[in-house]
């Protein structure tokens, strides 16, 4: 079976990467692929504190200028998108907090060849359990969860390990002009962006297997 590479921006508490990764793997079952998943780190507030400053509706409400019953209904539309998608989606509850350390472990994790299993447990942390991901000991649970070794995890957890690596996703985001997730990139060439519907998925999964990159010639010559 031919697989699918699958490059995707993210950040742990962005509602759309969530519903989007959910889809995209339905949309990847119903055709009967298998992909090669690398999530790449967007941090949606770098400034972001350690502790949760306020809840989820007061936090929409301030950013977007909308009265507690207003910002309430948003957020319960996107949790309705989420359960719609079989997940435990509690957005009004979220606990939102720094994600530095959360994608730096992620990083450990897909060195380890776990990545995909950590972003979803980080998701569901964060999103179901309403979890704080800046909060050490709930990053040495997801570790555990994970599967990883607990000693290696509070190395990596308390120190800078792999914060160069996510300042360069990030750089990388901006340079390819990408300034909002979830970002896909399928088989390096079809751009989806934002949390597309199953269809979507399945037709750019399925263009994708188009795309060939054997040897081939162009107005510009012959790929040797």
């Amino acid at each position: 079976m031919q697989k699918i590479g699958i490059t995707y921006w993210s950040d742990f508490s962005c509602p759309y990467c969530y519903i989007g990764i959910a889809r995209l793997k339905k949309a990847l079952a119903q055709e009967g692929l298998e992909a090669e998943i690398e999530m790449k780190a967007f941090r949606l507030d770098p400034s972001a504190g350690r502790k949760a400053a306020s809840n989820t509706v007061t936090r929409f409400a301030r950013k977007y200028c909308l009265t507690e019953e207003e910002a309430a209904m948003q957020v319960d539309s996107i949790s309705r998108l989420g359960r719609g998608e079989g997940l435990d989606f509690r957005y009004s509850s979220t606990l939102f907090t720094n994600t530095m350390d959360a994608h730096r472990l992620e990083k450990h994790a897909q060195k380890l060849g776990k990545g995909e299993r950590m972003a979803e447990i980080l998701y569901e942390m964060y999103f179901c359990r309403n979890l704080e991901l800046a909060d050490r000991d709930v990053l040495l649970r997801a570790a555990e969860e994970c599967g990883l070794e607990r000693r290696e995890a509070e190395r990596v957890i308390d120190s800078s390990e792999y914060e160069k690596e996510v300042l360069e996703d990030e750089k990388e985001a901006r340079s390819a002009g990408i300034f909002a997730v979830p970002y896909f990139i399928i088989n390096g060439r079809i751009p989806i962006s934002g949390a597309a519907d199953r269809d979507s998925f399945r037709r750019a999964l399925n263009a994708s297997l188009g795309y060939s990159d054997g040897n081939a010639c162009g107005p510009e010559g012959c790929r040797i």
